[in-house]
């Protein structure tokens, strides 16, 4: 007979009376301690779910034939709970869920929000950075389901460390209990140094008026659209050319924007990297603003910016995916190779530069950190008013020169 799974939802007090029926009937209960708890007047078996949950299913296989097996599960069993696993071991129709309120509809609930729209992540007992990352870019509302090591104050420092702001952040504690509590916060800083009673969850809604709304990207912006020096920013159709060379045909890669001026091109990168970081390193305090007023501008969650001194990126990088160099000067091979060191396999390393002397530098560095390399030289023409008529004027030619690291067997 399939094996039941009933969803508790807050408590016990959310069960109907078919739910109820239901775990009566049980000749073996199965469940967390806090659960089983409840119902210490049946005469069922008690099995308490423990950390071994592929021995718990191989014994629930073992007796489901002979006997009425109910599992009793937190909230709804299908959301982040034991349903799914229960499904995946005995099959989809050997067993039967009965679902009832999760505690993220409660606590939206709660605040009287409605949460059609909102994403729901977990890291309860697994965290994906770069899955954290781009639920905070993409989503104006996120529910997050903590543990005892991933608590609400880890959540805000991890905020603070990746320059995520513009959120308003509810804390719910022990929902459905006696001693339910709901917080407050308009700062996340708010939470950092908070304890909380487990089991807790998160509740992140942004705060975006009109008049912040970030403008939108997309590759070759305007030059006009960054806030930049005298001109000194990759110009837009040599900046889409150079994303198209960068390959960035994945999410989740990590890119390192070296030199990176306005940073325009590591900010149009982001906007294929909604799952990966941009690190932007410059030396010059002034770039460094621009930056962060270009990143800001943008609304911009996944370009960390470095200020650090050429050729040398710094050790506690993560080693990058792709790489992007604008200039460098006589720094240039020094550059070349220590980011050759770091590059990954299949990794692209992508370098602009209107000096003659660079390409030859450029080149021979590269062939000596054994890559083969690929150049190509574009030179854009705008159109420029005259009094009677247009005319075109040429820009400078620019060398874009890209060598991609070949996968390793």
């Amino acid at each position: 007979m399939p094996v039941t799974v009933v969803g508790m939802g807050l408590s016990p007090a959310d069960l109907t009376r078919r739910r109820k029926e239901i775990i009566g009937s049980a000749d073996i209960l199965v469940g967390g301690r806090r659960h089983l708890e409840g119902f210490e007047h049946l005469p069922a078996e008690k099995w308490p779910i423990g950390r071994d949950l592929d021995g718990l299913m191989a014994a629930i296989r073992e007796v489901m034939s002979e006997k009425a097996v109910v599992v009793l599960a937190s909230g709804d069993p299908l959301f982040f709970g034991i349903g799914a696993r229960m499904v995946d071991a005995l099959g989809s129709d050997n067993v039967s869920i009965h679902p009832n309120i999760s505690s993220v509809a409660a606590a939206f609930a709660r605040i009287r929000t409605p949460w059609q729209d909102a994403r729901v992540l977990s890291v309860h007992g697994r965290f994906d950075a770069r899955e954290l990352l781009a639920g905070l870019r993409r989503n104006d509302k996120i529910a997050v389901l903590t543990d005892p090591e991933q608590t609400p104050g880890w959540l805000a420092r991890f905020l603070r460390e990746h320059g995520v702001s513009g959120f308003s952040l509810w804390v719910f504690e022990r929902l459905g209990t006696g001693d339910e509590a709901v917080y407050a916060f308009e700062d996340a800083g708010e939470v950092e140094d908070r304890v909380f009673q487990i089991p807790n969850l998160v509740v992140l809604i942004r705060r975006s008026p009109a008049c912040s709304e970030p403008r939108p990207l997309y590759p070759g912006m305007p030059d006009n659209a960054f806030a930049h020096e005298r001109g000194l920013i990759t110009k837009s159709e040599v900046r889409a050319v150079t994303i198209s060379k960068l390959r960035l045909d994945r999410p989740d890669l990590v890119l390192w924007d070296l030199g990176a001026g306005s940073g325009s091109v590591g900010i149009e990168a982001c906007r294929f990297l909604d799952q990966g970081m941009v690190f932007a390193v410059e030396k010059k305090a002034e770039r460094i603003e621009q930056i962060m007023q270009n990143r800001d501008r943008f609304g911009i969650q996944n370009l960390r910016v470095i200020r650090a001194d050429l050729p040398g990126a710094p050790a506690a990088l993560p080693d990058p995916d792709r790489v992007f160099v604008g200039g460098g000067g006589r720094d240039l091979p020094d550059i070349l190779r220590s980011a050759a060191r770091r590059l990954r396999d299949g990794g692209v390393i992508v370098v602009n530069t209107v000096l003659i002397q660079s390409v030859s530098a450029a080149l021979d560095a590269l062939k000596e950190s054994g890559f083969q390399t690929d150049i190509t030289q574009i030179q854009v023409s705008g159109g420029k008013t005259m009094p009677w008529g247009e005319r075109l004027e040429a820009q400078n030619p620019v060398w874009i020169i890209q060598t991609i690291r070949k996968q390793h067997d």
